[in-house]
């Protein structure tokens, strides 16, 4: 099982910087760069409802399940 973060093409059909969203968001540049490259192994709930929020998304927008052996990347 994998969950696949995509948080970066969503960020870049909103066209919104990494130090935007960060600054929008009230987390560190560095936190939110972890999110984006899938370096993390937990988000917070409140996270995910403040990028949510700034990027007019839903959550599955940018979380997405794969089964085992099925990544595509």
């Amino acid at each position: 099982m994998a969950i696949i973060l995509r948080l970066d093409r969503v960020m870049a059909d909103r066209k919104i910087s990494l130090n935007e969203l960060a600054e929008k968001v009230g987390i560190t540049n560095v936190n939110l760069s972890n999110l984006k490259t899938g370096k993390v192994r937990a988000i917070r709930f409140t996270t995910l409802n403040a990028i949510c929020r700034e990027l007019h998304c839903q959550p599955g927008d940018i979380l997405e399940f794969t089964p085992d052996g099925e990544t595509d990347e």
